[in-house]
């Protein structure tokens, strides 16, 4: 018995260009007018992403010790190179709820009492920690209290180091600037510019709490450093976390800010990369296109190009051409990100990872999947186990559905 009938309903096999002969829905019209006719499958701004342990840098069981916020990864003759936030301290972090309990010896948070440090490796996957590269600054003076979130630029024969200072106690909510230091070679020593080279907006606007997580890119003949801002107040109705870019012929500034900044309106971090004229960018974690890869033709108008599942945190991408200005662009290959084993926030260490992926034309057909299987450990993250508490709350709003929803005898 046949169970089929040609009906003359829409094709399998999806034509290049849009029909225009026949009716299609709104989500069919969007294929290929947003996506692509050929979906993820081209689309070289989907990936998956892969993951691996590195050593030197990876996993360090002493709960007072963090790596996280890894730079990019600069590759200068045989070796790369790494700059990331390190917390050695005696005592792990208190948290944000106990925030006033911190001092001089003790953390607030993971990126409390932090200094800029730099490792090498041959291979991407095997490091040699060389130690601190930028340390915080003597008591009293601007960054004392912990650097954190750096990024690094290569401009006209030096190196350029950007991080978020934090001086004096830390704060709940701590408002910080962005500053430099610069070096005529990868290895040091630094100068610090000892000053905010990207200011705060004011108290009412978007960026006015902290500018996070600089990424500086070399862009028509100037340097685009891209960051991440957040207000001071954080009730619902405001802006939480969004991207902008400042921009300057000089890496020590005076940087001036996009009038259309922000120009993404997601992304806890910073993650960009030059590509076909114009910017590419990742945007995790936060925000209503969160875990979407975007591109702007003029580094500014991103628009959603992918979505991705488990992206890297706080991704630090080998990204060869990120200062070439060549009006195109290799993309993202690899680079380090960093993962917390515990789950947690601000309380936990973190240590640095791998992650591969196919941000870029190359045929990689193995990081194409898009239906990704994951192990239990992680669906069932101890941080997001129901409490007691919570499975009484949630089953107390579940009967009350239940009798306004029964159906019959």
């Amino acid at each position: 018995m046949d169970e089929t009938q040609d009906s003359g309903s829409f094709p399998a096999r999806l034509a290049k260009d849009k029909p225009v002969d026949r009716p299609i829905s709104a989500a069919t019209a969007r294929l290929y007018d947003h996506w692509g006719a050929q979906q993820d499958r081209t689309n070289p701004f989907y990936t998956t992403f892969h993951y691996s342990p590195v050593t030197g840098i990876g996993r360090d069981d002493r709960v007072s010790v963090s790596r996280r916020d890894p730079s990019k990864v600069l590759k200068i003759g045989d070796l790369y190179h790494v700059w990331y936030t390190r917390r050695i301290t005696s005592v792990p972090p208190v948290g944000m709820d106990r925030f006033e309990e911190a001092d001089e010896q003790i953390p607030a948070v993971d990126w409390d009492l932090a200094d800029i440090c730099h490792a090498t490796s041959s291979n991407g996957f095997d490091w040699v920690e060389q130690g601190v590269a930028v340390p915080r600054a003597p008591q009293g003076n601007y960054g004392d209290r912990s650097l954190s979130t750096p990024d690094i630029l290569a401009w006209d024969g030096k190196f350029w180091l950007y991080y978020q200072c934090f001086t004096t106690r830390w704060r709940e909510n701590d408002c910080v600037s962005v500053s430099a230091a610069w070096a005529d070679s990868a290895w040091g020593p630094w100068t610090r510019v000892d000053r905010p080279v990207v200011m705060r907006g004011g108290r009412h606007e978007w960026d006015g709490c902290a500018i996070h997580d600089p990424f500086p890119l070399v862009y028509k003949g100037q340097i685009w450093l891209y960051y991440k801002g957040t207000p001071v107040d954080r009730p619902p109705e405001n802006l939480r976390l969004a991207q902008g870019v400042a921009i300057a012929d000089h890496p020590a500034g005076p940087f001036v800010k996009s009038p259309l900044n922000p120009v993404t309106n997601s992304g806890h971090e910073t993650m960009l990369w030059p590509w076909r004229g114009g910017i590419a960018a990742l945007l995790s974690l936060d925000g209503p296109e969160k875990n979407t890869v975007q591109f702007a033709a003029d580094g500014l108008n991103f628009v959603p190009k992918a979505h991705v599942t488990m992206p890297p945190q706080a991704p630090g991408p080998f990204c060869p051409d990120a200062f070439a200005d060549k009006g195109d662009g290799q993309g993202v290959r690899w680079g380090l990100a960093h993962i917390n084993p515990e789950g947690g926030g601000g309380d936990k260490g973190c240590h640095l990872i791998r992650f591969d992926c196919n941000l870029c034309d190359a045929g990689r057909p193995e990081f194409q999947k898009s239906n990704i299987l994951y192990h239990e450990g992680t669906w069932l993250q101890r941080v997001l186990a129901l409490s007691p508490e919570r499975k009484a709350r949630i089953l107390a709003q579940q009967a009350i559905v239940d009798r306004q929803t029964v159906l019959g005898p």
